[in-house]
Protein backbone atom coordinates (compact mmCIF):
# COMPACT_ATOMS: atom_id res chain seq x y z
CA UNK A 1 0.00 0.00 0.00
CA UNK A 2 1.36 3.43 -0.63
CA UNK A 3 1.89 5.41 2.20
CA UNK A 4 1.32 9.32 2.10
CA UNK A 5 1.69 12.54 4.18
CA UNK A 6 -0.58 15.74 3.71
CA UNK A 7 0.70 18.91 5.43
CA UNK A 8 -1.84 21.36 5.29
CA UNK A 9 -0.53 25.13 5.79
CA UNK A 10 -3.58 27.16 5.99
CA UNK A 11 -3.93 29.12 9.67
CA UNK A 12 -7.78 28.49 9.06
CA UNK A 13 -6.90 24.34 9.20
CA UNK A 14 -9.98 22.78 8.68
CA UNK A 15 -12.24 25.87 7.58
CA UNK A 16 -10.01 26.98 5.09
CA UNK A 17 -10.18 26.87 1.27
CA UNK A 18 -6.60 24.76 1.45
CA UNK A 19 -9.15 22.25 3.20
CA UNK A 20 -11.60 22.74 0.64
CA UNK A 21 -9.47 21.51 -2.04
CA UNK A 22 -7.24 19.09 -0.05
CA UNK A 23 -9.96 16.96 1.35
CA UNK A 24 -11.12 15.43 -2.00
CA UNK A 25 -7.77 15.55 -3.30
CA UNK A 26 -6.76 13.00 -0.28
CA UNK A 27 -9.92 11.38 -0.23
CA UNK A 28 -9.42 10.35 -3.84
CA UNK A 29 -5.99 8.87 -2.86
CA UNK A 30 -7.36 6.95 -0.74
CA UNK A 31 -10.38 6.09 -2.98
CA UNK A 32 -7.13 4.72 -4.85
CA UNK A 33 -5.88 2.41 -1.92
CA UNK A 34 -3.57 4.84 -0.70
CA UNK A 35 -3.04 5.45 3.14
CA UNK A 36 -2.81 9.03 4.10
CA UNK A 37 -1.78 11.08 7.34
CA UNK A 38 -2.81 14.98 7.51
CA UNK A 39 -1.18 17.38 9.60
CA UNK A 40 -2.08 20.76 10.09
CA UNK A 41 0.93 22.93 10.41
CA UNK A 42 -0.58 25.30 12.54
CA UNK A 43 -1.55 22.95 15.11
CA UNK A 44 1.98 21.42 15.39
CA UNK A 45 3.94 22.96 17.60
CA UNK A 46 6.77 23.26 15.28
CA UNK A 47 9.38 25.85 16.32
CA UNK A 48 11.83 27.80 13.46
CA UNK A 49 15.36 26.49 12.69
CA UNK A 50 17.89 28.25 15.32
CA UNK A 51 20.99 26.40 15.00
CA UNK A 52 22.86 28.21 12.32
CA UNK A 53 25.83 25.48 12.78
CA UNK A 54 23.88 22.72 10.97
CA UNK A 55 23.64 20.39 13.65
CA UNK A 56 21.58 17.74 12.10
CA UNK A 57 24.12 17.46 9.59
CA UNK A 58 27.08 18.01 11.36
CA UNK A 59 26.62 16.31 15.10
CA UNK A 60 24.04 14.19 15.19
CA UNK A 61 23.61 12.19 12.05
CA UNK A 62 20.59 13.41 11.13
CA UNK A 63 18.89 14.31 14.50
CA UNK A 64 17.52 18.00 15.57
CA UNK A 65 18.42 19.92 18.78
CA UNK A 66 14.87 21.05 18.93
CA UNK A 67 12.34 19.04 20.61
CA UNK A 68 8.63 19.54 19.46
CA UNK A 69 6.02 18.06 17.36
CA UNK A 70 8.83 17.05 14.62
CA UNK A 71 9.34 14.46 16.48
CA UNK A 72 6.34 12.97 16.07
CA UNK A 73 5.96 14.31 12.53
CA UNK A 74 9.56 13.34 11.30
CA UNK A 75 8.59 9.49 11.36
CA UNK A 76 5.33 9.31 9.70
CA UNK A 77 7.58 11.18 6.85
CA UNK A 78 10.49 8.80 6.76
CA UNK A 79 7.46 5.86 6.24
CA UNK A 80 5.78 7.99 3.48
CA UNK A 81 6.02 7.22 -0.07
CA UNK A 82 4.45 10.70 -0.82
CA UNK A 83 4.75 13.97 0.70
CA UNK A 84 1.66 16.68 -0.36
CA UNK A 85 2.65 20.01 0.83
CA UNK A 86 -0.78 21.82 1.04
CA UNK A 87 -1.26 25.74 1.06
CA UNK A 88 -2.74 28.98 -0.11
CA UNK A 89 0.02 31.51 -1.42
CA UNK A 90 1.02 33.80 1.32
CA UNK A 91 3.73 35.98 -1.05
CA UNK A 92 4.82 32.66 -0.51
CA UNK A 93 4.16 30.60 2.47
CA UNK A 94 2.40 31.21 6.19
CA UNK A 95 4.84 31.21 8.45
CA UNK A 96 3.84 27.79 10.01
CA UNK A 97 4.23 25.83 6.90
CA UNK A 98 7.53 27.44 5.77
CA UNK A 99 8.64 26.33 9.61
CA UNK A 100 7.74 22.68 8.88
CA UNK A 101 9.59 22.85 5.50
CA UNK A 102 12.85 24.46 6.99
CA UNK A 103 12.81 21.96 9.48
CA UNK A 104 13.22 18.93 7.46
CA UNK A 105 16.75 19.07 6.45
CA UNK A 106 17.77 16.41 8.82
CA UNK A 107 15.78 14.24 6.67
CA UNK A 108 18.63 15.10 4.04
CA UNK A 109 21.90 13.48 3.77
CA UNK A 110 24.76 16.16 3.67
CA UNK A 111 26.45 14.63 1.23
CA UNK A 112 26.19 16.74 -1.96
CA UNK A 113 26.86 16.74 -5.31
CA UNK A 114 26.71 19.11 -8.82
CA UNK A 115 23.74 18.08 -11.26
CA UNK A 116 23.01 20.42 -14.33
CA UNK A 117 25.06 22.94 -12.93
CA UNK A 118 23.25 23.08 -9.49
CA UNK A 119 24.45 21.93 -6.08
CA UNK A 120 21.91 19.38 -4.60
CA UNK A 121 21.39 16.34 -2.16
CA UNK A 122 19.17 13.73 -1.19
CA UNK A 123 16.96 12.15 1.25
CA UNK A 124 18.54 9.92 3.61
CA UNK A 125 18.69 6.23 3.07
CA UNK A 126 15.69 5.71 5.90
CA UNK A 127 13.44 8.38 3.79
CA UNK A 128 10.77 6.86 1.94
CA UNK A 129 9.43 9.91 -0.04
CA UNK A 130 10.18 9.21 -3.60
CA UNK A 131 7.55 12.02 -4.69
CA UNK A 132 6.59 15.19 -3.77
CA UNK A 133 3.26 16.80 -4.78
CA UNK A 134 1.53 20.22 -4.37
CA UNK A 135 -1.53 21.68 -3.79
CA UNK A 136 -2.25 24.85 -4.05
CA UNK A 137 -5.06 28.00 -3.48
CA UNK A 138 -4.73 31.40 -4.29
CA UNK A 139 -7.60 34.34 -3.85
CA UNK A 140 -5.90 36.61 -6.87
CA UNK A 141 -7.68 35.86 -10.24
CA UNK A 142 -4.71 34.34 -12.22
CA UNK A 143 -3.15 31.16 -11.79
CA UNK A 144 0.31 32.39 -12.25
CA UNK A 145 -0.07 33.99 -8.80
CA UNK A 146 0.75 30.13 -7.38
CA UNK A 147 3.91 29.76 -9.02
CA UNK A 148 6.06 31.08 -6.18
CA UNK A 149 5.03 28.27 -4.01
CA UNK A 150 5.34 25.93 -7.06
CA UNK A 151 8.78 26.76 -7.92
CA UNK A 152 9.65 26.60 -3.78
CA UNK A 153 7.63 22.67 -4.19
CA UNK A 154 9.83 21.89 -7.38
CA UNK A 155 12.97 23.29 -5.70
CA UNK A 156 12.71 21.23 -2.62
CA UNK A 157 12.04 18.14 -4.25
CA UNK A 158 15.05 18.58 -7.02
CA UNK A 159 16.75 19.06 -3.66
CA UNK A 160 16.05 15.96 -2.23
CA UNK A 161 16.65 14.09 -5.49
CA UNK A 162 13.14 13.04 -5.62
CA UNK A 163 10.33 13.13 -8.55
CA UNK A 164 7.79 16.43 -8.29
CA UNK A 165 4.70 14.75 -8.96
CA UNK A 166 3.00 17.73 -9.82
CA UNK A 167 0.87 20.66 -8.50
CA UNK A 168 -2.86 21.13 -8.07
CA UNK A 169 -3.42 24.76 -8.30
CA UNK A 170 -6.95 26.36 -7.95
CA UNK A 171 -7.07 30.44 -8.47
CA UNK A 172 -9.51 32.39 -7.03
CA UNK A 173 -10.65 30.06 -5.08
CA UNK A 174 -13.72 31.77 -2.85
CA UNK A 175 -15.62 31.48 -5.96
CA UNK A 176 -16.09 27.69 -5.50
CA UNK A 177 -18.55 29.12 -3.29
CA UNK A 178 -21.72 31.18 -3.18
CA UNK A 179 -23.25 32.56 0.06
CA UNK A 180 -21.48 29.50 2.04
CA UNK A 181 -22.14 26.81 -0.56
CA UNK A 182 -20.33 24.97 -2.97
CA UNK A 183 -21.56 26.15 -6.63
CA UNK A 184 -22.20 23.88 -9.39
CA UNK A 185 -19.09 24.61 -10.53
CA UNK A 186 -17.14 24.58 -7.49
CA UNK A 187 -18.86 20.56 -7.26
CA UNK A 188 -16.98 20.32 -10.41
CA UNK A 189 -13.69 21.28 -10.07
CA UNK A 190 -13.33 19.53 -6.70
CA UNK A 191 -14.92 16.10 -8.02
CA UNK A 192 -11.75 16.76 -10.55
CA UNK A 193 -9.39 17.38 -7.47
CA UNK A 194 -10.95 14.14 -6.20
CA UNK A 195 -10.19 12.43 -9.50
CA UNK A 196 -6.43 13.74 -9.42
CA UNK A 197 -5.80 12.21 -6.30
CA UNK A 198 -7.35 8.72 -7.50
CA UNK A 199 -5.29 9.18 -10.84
CA UNK A 200 -1.87 9.67 -8.75
CA UNK A 201 -2.36 6.56 -7.14
CA UNK A 202 -3.60 4.46 -9.30
CA UNK A 203 -1.17 5.49 -12.75
CA UNK A 204 1.58 7.59 -10.59
CA UNK A 205 0.75 10.66 -12.46
CA UNK A 206 -2.28 13.26 -12.82
CA UNK A 207 -3.62 13.91 -16.00
CA UNK A 208 -2.69 17.57 -17.39
CA UNK A 209 -6.71 17.99 -18.77
CA UNK A 210 -7.70 16.68 -14.54
CA UNK A 211 -5.56 19.29 -13.63
CA UNK A 212 -6.94 22.61 -16.33
CA UNK A 213 -10.39 21.41 -15.35
CA UNK A 214 -9.32 21.68 -11.53
CA UNK A 215 -8.10 25.68 -12.57
CA UNK A 216 -10.50 26.69 -14.82
CA UNK A 217 -11.33 30.21 -14.66
CA UNK A 218 -14.98 30.38 -12.50
CA UNK A 219 -15.68 34.37 -13.15
CA UNK A 220 -14.37 36.44 -16.05
CA UNK A 221 -11.13 38.21 -14.76
CA UNK A 222 -13.16 41.54 -15.09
Amino acid sequence: MIKAVAINGSPRMERGNTALVLDPFIQGMMDGGSEVDQFYASRLKVKPCSCGRMQCWNDSSGECCIQDDMQTLCPKLKAADILILAAPVYVPLPGEMQNVINRLVPLIDPVLEKRQGRTRARFRNDVNIHKIVLVVVSGWWEIENCETVVRIAKEFAEDASVEFGGAVLRPHSSYLKKGGKITPDGEDVLAAVKMAGKELILSGSMRQDTLERISRPLVPEE
